[in-house]
Order: C-alpha cells, then sequence, then structure tokens
C-alpha cells in the first residue's frame, strides 16, 4: 500500500509558504492505518524495547498500539503542566522560540531499552529534546520511528546515533 497516497497536502499552513503533511486523512483510513501500524511494528521488533515513548500528541496514537504489539510498555511525553508526578524537562527551538517537553521521572526503570515514535520528523527538536529525557533517565534509548519524514529540513542530523525508521519521506 503507497501510505504517501494518503497523506493530504495542505498549502500554506499554519502560514503562508508551509506546505503541511496531513495525516488526519491515512489515520481515517482504515487499510492505511492497519498498514503502518504494522509496517512500524515490523521495523521496529528488532529493537526489543521495554518501553515506547511518545511525544504529544500524534506520537501517543502510534506509540501506543506498536508499544502493545511488541509487548513494550508505553510512556508518554507531554508539553509542561500535563504530568501529576515529578518530571524531567527538556527544552528544545522552534522558529519562533523555545518549548519544552516533560517525563515522569519514575516512567522506566533505568537501563531500559526505550523506542521513540511520533507522527513525523521535520528540524528533530522535538525528537532531540525526547532523547535527552530518555538520557536524563537513564534509558538505553534503542531507535527512533516516525511515520513521515522532511529530509530537506535536515531533523535526523539532530538525533543521536542510533537507528532511525521511517515510513514515508518527502
Amino acid at each position: 500500500m503507497d501510505l504517501k497516497s494518503l497523506i493530504r497536502d495542505i498549502p500554506d499552513f499554519p502560514k503562508p509558504g508551509i506546505l503541511f503533511r496531513d495525516i488526519t486523512t491515512l489515520l481515517a483510513h482504515p487499510k492505511g492505518l492497519a498498514a503502518t501500524l504494522e509496517r512500524l511494528v515490523e521495523k521496529c521488533h528488532p529493537f526489543q524495547p521495554d518501553v515506547v515513548l511518545g511525544m504529544e500528541s500524534r506520537g501517543f496514537m502510534f506509540g501506543v498500539p506498536v508499544a502493545h504489539h511488541l509487548g513494550a510498555g508505553f510512556v508518554p511525553v507531554r508539553k509542561p503542566g500535563k504530568l501529576p508526578a515529578r518530571t524531567y524537562s527538556a527544552e528544545y527551538d522552534l522558529e519562533y522560540g523555545t518549548d519544552r517537553l516533560e517525563m515522569h521521572c519514575d516512567a522506566f526503570s533505568p537501563g531500559s531499552r526505550v523506542l521513540v515514535i511520533d507522527d513525523l520528523i521535520a528540524t528533530g527538536g522535538t525528537a532531540q529534546a525526547t532523547a535527552n529525557l530518555v538520557e536524563r533517565a537513564g534509558g538505553e534509548l534503542v531507535g527512533f520511528a516516525f511515520v513521515v519524514e522532511l529530509r530537506d529540513l535536515g531533523g535526523r542530523s539532530k538525533l543521536p546515533d542510533v537507528p532511525v525508521v521511517t515510513l514515508v519521506e518527502y
């Protein structure tokens, strides 16, 4: 199945000159969604993670079912102030400033094998921040998985030297 054909292009969103890759059309397509999850599970199985981390919010949609199929736990990485217990925090750059991600300090045991999943990698800021959270918590980062990669934005170059899985590239 051609997953790229199920992703809609939205010109000038969220601002003029940006071509937004909209995965909601992929999510709404039952066979496309199933194929996406099956491919992620197949490509991530060799990593043998203990936990899968998904970044808010689209990383949750892919991370939970992949974790389930891999027999791993799931850990949400959230925007500031959304988690109730003590957290680690990592800041990352945006085009217009900075933002932060947080993860519970006790989200996984030190030494756990950790796989990071999100819907898309563009500039790599959120993925890099999440890798920093894994390191602070004492986890072993075993890989990244993304449904979409925007290659021209160079996000992969910001990531630690671990395997990176992508299903669709632009």
